[in-house]
């Protein structure tokens, strides 16, 4: 039998709508996805589309957030738009906690229309963790190349501060339990070519001490590194590793996105829910032009229907 899938819309105002429709009959394939929006906003979204996915519309089994609904105005930053995609997600969660869903497919919001509607969390992943209470790790990439985050959305001028042993040790030690994966892991450095044995950072030094630590709790050499990041992504490297971890969002998510930025997804590790997201933006710029790929959506898809 085929999973049910709880789809939150994202903003309405990107190219959120425009993949579900789009998607709908390929999705379809392998869940029952059930769509947390309006079906009227999807109508509005149809008609923007010059009507391309009514036959779509007609199929598509929708539960309502508890939100109004907003005018569409494509790539516009919209407090109303911001407060219905929060809405919309914590629909798709209701879903799960009940479960009437087995797992929640985001679709991207604006972060900036969060704050404007007033919501107190920079995204999906730190709602996660406030709800469930639990550390949700984030993992983006697809089969050939994997990175886990340590530190997300934060400033770089605190990522130098989050990095400390004790946290980074635990870290790895829960993202060894919750990653499927028997193959050894990556462990990206912070400084300039692991600092050069001190020359310029000593920072990796602490980073060595929390993988051998992990290592040592966990009995078998699961983490390798530090490793220099400027060439972690070589080709050769690659070849031999799929899983990394990076210390830093950019440092982590720069070669994913420029080797795999169409296919690759975004999945939230360590929560009593499966949880999967497009591994992209809201993408004003091709909002409501018929442009925008489903390959992310789908893989996310895919991801969360596995048993």
């Amino acid at each position: 039998m085929r999973p049910k899938i709880a789809i939150s819309i994202g903003d309405i105002q990107g190219i959120g709508p425009e993949i579900a429709l789009k998607a709908h009959f390929n999705i379809s394939q392998v869940c029952q996805p059930l769509y947390c929006v309006h079906k009227e906003l999807l109508a509005q979204a149809n008609a923007l589309l010059n009507h391309s996915y009514t036959h779509a519309l007609e199929n598509m089994a929708c539960i309502e957030p508890n939100a109004p609904t907003p005018p569409i105005k494509p790539a516009s930053i919209d407090k109303a738009s911001g407060f219905y995609s929060h809405a919309s997600f914590l629909e798709a969660l209701n879903l799960c906690d009940k479960r009437e869903a087995s797992g929640v497919c985001t679709l991207p919001i604006h972060k900036h229309a969060w704050q404007l509607a007033g919501i107190n969390a920079p995204g999906h992943t730190a709602l996660l963790r406030e709800r469930y209470q639990q550390e949700a790790i984030m993992v983006l990439g697809c089969p050939s190349l994997w990175v886990a985050l340590f530190s997300e959305h934060i400033p770089l001028a605190q990522v130098s501060l989050k990095v400390r042993l004790e946290p980074l040790r635990d870290f790895l030690c829960t993202l060894a339990q919750v990653l499927d994966t028997q193959e050894q892991i990556v462990v990206l450095g912070i400084d300039p070519h692991c600092g050069d044995n001190g020359a310029i950072g000593v920072q990796d030094v602490e980073v060595q001490k929390a993988i051998e630590q992990a290592n040592a709790l966990l009995k078998m050499p699961k983490f390798l590194g530090p490793v220099p990041a400027d060439s972690a992504f070589a080709p050769h490297f690659r070849a031999k590793f799929r899983h990394f971890v990076a210390l830093y969002h950019d440092v982590g998510l720069a070669p994913l996105k420029a080797l795999h930025f169409e296919e690759s997804i975004n999945v939230s590790l360590n929560l009593p829910i499966k949880r999967a997201s497009v591994d992209h933006g809201c993408a004003f710029d091709i909002a409501y032009q018929n442009k925008a790929s489903i390959k992310s959506y789908e893989n996310a898809i895919k991801w969360l229907s596995q048993p």
